[in-house]
C-alpha cells in the first residue's frame, strides 16, 4: 500500500470521527433540551398534585378561613381574554401578511416586515406599560384592554407566520387564476387563502400558546378582579398567569399548591397547542406540495 493510500485512509477515518462527534453533539444537545423540559414539568406536577383535582376547574376561591376552592374564574377569564385577543389579531395579521406577500412593493414590504419583527421582539411588559398609560390611567382596568395587549403580542406572530406560508404557495396557482381573467383580490380570496388555511391556523395556535402564558401586560391592564366567574369585558377579569403570580407569593400553603397546579395546566395547554400547530403545519405543507 502506497503512502498516498495511507494518507487517504487516515483522512477518511478522521472525517468519520468528526462526523460522529458532531452527531453526538447534536444528540446530546437535544437530550439536554428534552431533559430540562421533563424536569421542569415533573417538578411542577409533583408540587401541584395536592390541588390538581376537579375543584380547581369548577370552584371559585373560598373566603378566609374556609378550605378547598379553585380558580374557575381564572380559567374562564383567560378564555375570554385570549379569545378576544385572537379575534382582534387574526384578521389584522392575515390581512397585513397578504398585503406584504401579494400587493406591496419591496420597499414597503421590507418596512412592514421589519416593523413586525421589532414588535415581536418588544418585551411584553413594555406593551403593558404603554396601554396602562394610554388607556388605564383615568379610566380603570378592564378585560378589553387586557385582550388588546394580548392581541398586540399575537399580531406579529400571526402575520410573519402567515407570510411564510403564503411564500410556499406555488406561483402557477396565481398565474393560472390571473390568466383566466380573475381579478387579483378574487385570486387571493378564492385560490391562495383556501390553500393556506392550515398554515394560518398553525400561526394562530402558536400565537395563542404564547399569549396564554403572558403575565406582565395583564398585571397593568386587568389584575384588580373579583373572585366571581364573569365574562364582562367592561371589568377586570382574572387570568391564569396573574393568579399563578399572586398565589405563588401567598402565605397560605393551599394557595401555593393551586399556583403549582395552575402552572402545570398551563404547561399542558402550551404543549398540546404546540403539537396541534405542528400537525397543522405538516398538513399544510403536504397540501401545498400536492398543489
Amino acid at each position: 500500500m502506497t503512502a498516498s493510500h495511507l494518507a487517504a485512509g487516515s483522512r477518511v477515518k478522521r472525517r468519520k470521527r468528526v462526523d460522529f462527534a458532531v452527531q453526538a453533539g447534536w444528540v446530546l444537545a437535544s437530550a439536554i433540551a428534552v431533559a430540562v423540559l421533563a424536569i421542569v414539568t415533573g417538578s411542577v406536577l409533583v408540587r401541584g398534585v395536592p390541588a390538581l383535582n376537579g375543584d380547581l376547574f369548577t370552584r371559585t376561591p373560598v373566603t378566609f378561613g374556609e378550605t378547598g376552592g379553585g380558580i374557575a374564574h381564572a380559567f374562564v377569564g383567560s378564555l375570554v381574554l385570549v379569545g378576544i385577543g385572537a379575534a382582534m389579531a387574526l384578521p389584522v395579521g392575515v390581512l397585513s401578511a397578504i398585503y406584504v406577500s401579494e400587493l406591496a412593493d419591496r420597499r414597503v414590504a421590507r418596512v412592514v416586515t421589519i416593523s413586525l419583527d421589532v414588535l415581536n421582539g418588544l418585551p411584553s411588559i413594555v406593551i403593558g406599560i404603554f396601554l396602562f398609560a394610554l388607556l388605564v390611567v383615568g379610566r380603570g382596568q378592564n378585560a378589553f384592554i387586557g385582550s388588546l395587549a394580548l392581541a398586540i403580542i399575537m399580531l406579529p406572530l400571526i402575520s410573519r407566520s402567515t407570510q411564510e406560508v403564503l411564500a410556499l404557495v406555488p406561483s402557477h396557482l396565481r398565474e393560472g387564476s390571473l390568466a383566466l381573467g380573475v381579478s387579483r383580490w378574487r385570486t387571493i380570496v378564492g385560490v391562495i387563502l383556501p390553500t393556506t388555511v392550515s398554515g394560518i391556523l398553525t400561526a394562530t395556535t402558536l400565537a395563542v400558546a404564547r399569549a396564554a402564558g403572558e403575565t406582565a401586560p395583564l398585571l397593568f391592564t386587568t389584575s384588580l378582579f373579583g373572585n366571581d366567574v364573569s365574562g364582562d369585558v367592561g371589568h377586570a377579569l382574572a387570568s391564569v398567569p396573574v393568579v399563578i403570580f399572586t398565589y405563588s407569593e401567598a402565605p397560605d400553603p393551599h394557595l401555593n399548591d393551586e399556583a403549582w397546579a395552575a402552572a402545570f395546566v398551563l404547561i399542558v395547554f402550551v404543549l398540546v397547542t404546540s403539537l396541534l400547530s405542528r400537525a397543522l403545519l405538516a398538513r399544510s405543507r403536504r397540501k401545498l406540495e400536492r398543489g
